[in-house]
């Protein structure tokens, strides 16, 4: 192509890491081969490791192949829709890999969703077969007729774990007792078909139909900040080149020998790029968590130290506290990338502090599958930014309000993003996927940001979150860090709240740290300091903790909620 932009002459290049591509070269695997190829490669290491129980890549390799037989004789074929509704287990990846190699759709969905939410889902995608979690397994069978899937399959992930003995050893037994009540329930709805007797079938022929790249892999449900979840269509094609992206981000990890941590859920882009396709791609040994917890973690630390660990801020900081009060010892992790949230520079230097190991941000979007641009692995990173474009990846900004004007170097305006990760569009919404995705294969990503001139991205916010208040724009995270910097403030997320005539005016819930009183002035006041008038929040509420989704963002629709919500006398 000879587009000529701003950025067109990729200066971010020089900063990236030694021994980083510009470009990933072809893809040429589809989800299925690469598995596949891991197999071959590593048989006699472990893949997965639950509870302790380990899993090598050559039984993982069996049990997808079984399973895949197992579906394809409940008539999953090519293109069918297989939901998902499954925490982090073994079971989890077996299913999606062996969904994918018979051609077939995986549609990934979160297991703690409400009847309502997963019905509205259920009746976008159509799936005709769903592989669920015991516990849920009545609520996905209660679903209203028409959307109901035809075959419903119970997993109970407490088969993939060592017996409940040596669970307990490895757990207080307080804690043993309660990790086995929130991971077990016997399922009251009939017609429910066993995992088991899914895994137990004969392998599938060598000969049945394979995928090809550009074929329809996953449909991921986006957060729906922006109204309602919508599906985005994801190939073997985009994963497979996230995967290979971040592979080539991050040069120091040797084939085979690495340990990464699932503390991610695996329905969620992010961990299921970093944890489910990536670590397997590289032979790594992946240890699952149904849940994040520091317990979990120290337990595990001792069996198999980790060596890489994609995770969100919050996790970042529990662990750090953790290592700093000699609960865990976390030197064996070299390398940690940060996502899905604004990555704190404190929270960098304390983590770097209690590993040894390099933390940075990286950025994307379910649509973007979900990585696009990341800080360089090594000293050229820049704590506070989102970094560079990945490789293969280009970017723009532009005048959210006119696309086809682009902004400079310096310039604050929606990024747009362009690469092979790029999603294909929105399942069943063809109006919606023309307005993110222009000509040329450019993504709106949604956010507001500025670009200096040797590539680094930095946020200035969500498009859909400033707050419009007198005529004037104000950026939520600008407030956020203001605020943030007062010696009693924990946490605090910034909202637009409903003022008279359709205007809009600026709020803030605010977690106080421990032994501090509740002084809304002061704080006030403080703001007052760095930010202009305007900026101030007219309303303050304080709160025990803020609302935030299983991958640690603030959900900033409750926030407002509960502000709206509080008596008046608390601002």
């Amino acid at each position: 192509m000879n587009e000529r932009y701003p950025f067109s002459s990729q200066s971010w290049l020089s900063a990236y890491a030694q021994n980083v591509p510009h470009q990933i070269g072809d893809i040429t695997e589809t989800l299925p081969d690469m598995i596949e190829a891991s197999v071959e490669r590593h048989a006699p290491s472990v893949a997965l490791e639950f509870f302790g129980a380990t899993t090598t890549y050559g039984l993982l390799g069996e049990q997808i192949t079984r399973a895949a037989e197992g579906l394809r004789l409940l008539g999953v074929r090519a293109g069918t829709r297989v939901a998902l509704v499954m925490p982090n287990s073994p079971a989890h990846i077996v299913a999606f890999y062996a969904t994918l190699r018979l051609g077939a759709i995986v549609v990934e969905h979160n297991p703690l969703y409400t009847a309502h939410e997963l019905g509205r889902q259920f009746a976008d995608h159509g799936a005709t077969v769903a592989i669920v979690w015991n516990r849920v397994a009545d609520t996905v069978a209660g679903l209203p007729e028409d959307t109901r899937p035809q075959h419903i399959v119970s997993v109970d992930i407490t088969r993939d774990m060592p017996v409940a003995k040596q669970l307990a050893l490895r757990l207080p037994v307080a804690k043993a007792r309660a990790a086995r009540e929130r991971i077990t329930a016997t399922p009251t709805a009939k017609g429910l078909i066993p995992w088991q007797k899914i895994v137990s079938a004969a392998p599938l022929s060598p000969s049945a139909p394979r995928p090809e790249l550009n074929d329809v892999a996953l449909l991921q449900y986006t957060s729906g900040t922006t109204g309602a979840p919508k599906g985005a269509i994801l190939t073997h094609r985009n994963l497979r080149a996230n995967a290979m992206q971040g592979r080539a981000w991050v040069p120091g990890l040797t084939e085979g020998e690495e340990v990464f941590y699932g503390v991610l859920p695996l329905f969620h882009a992010y961990g299921l790029t970093l944890c489910l396709t990536f670590a397997m791609s590289i032979g790594a040994r992946l240890v699952l968590f149904p849940t994040f917890d520091v317990d979990l973690i120290k337990d595990a630390v001792r069996k198999s130290p980790p060596t890489f660990l994609p995770a969100v801020p919050p996790i970042y900081d529990q662990l750090s506290r953790a290592s700093n009060n000699g609960t865990i010892d976390l030197h064996s992790i070299r390398f940690a990338i940060s996502g899905a949230m604004s990555l704190p520079v404190s929270t960098v230097e304390r983590w770097e502090k209690a590993t040894g190991g390099l933390l940075v941000e990286g950025y994307g979007m379910t649509e973007a599958s979900p990585i696009a641009l990341g800080n360089p692995i090594g000293e050229s990173r820049r704590p506070g930014t989102v970094g560079v474009p990945f490789p293969s990846t280009d970017i723009r900004v532009i005048d959210p309000e006119n696309t086809s004007v682009d902004r400079g170097f310096g310039e604050a305006g929606e990024l747009l993003v362009r690469g092979p990760q790029v999603f294909s569009g929105y399942w069943g919404q063809p109006e919606q996927t023309q307005e993110v995705l222009l000509d040329g294969g450019w993504l709106r990503t949604g956010d507001i940001v500025t670009v200096a001139e040797d590539g680094f991205v930095t946020v200035v916010d969500r498009l859909k979150e400033l707050i419009v208040t007198g005529g004037f724009n104000v950026a939520p995270t600008e407030v956020e860090e203001a605020i943030r910097a007062h010696p009693s403030v924990a946490d605090v997320a910034v909202v637009a709240l409903p003022r008279g005539q359709g205007g809009e005016q600026v709020g803030a819930a605010i977690v106080l740290r421990e032994n501090f009183d509740q002084d809304a002035a002061a704080i006030r006041d403080f703001a007052r300091s760095r930010l202009a008038e305007h900026k101030v929040p007219r309303r303050i509420v304080f709160v025990e903790d803020l609302p935030r989704s299983l991958v640690g963002k603030v959900l900033r629709r409750e926030v407002r909620d509960r502000i709206i919500g509080a008596p008046k006398q608390t601002s």
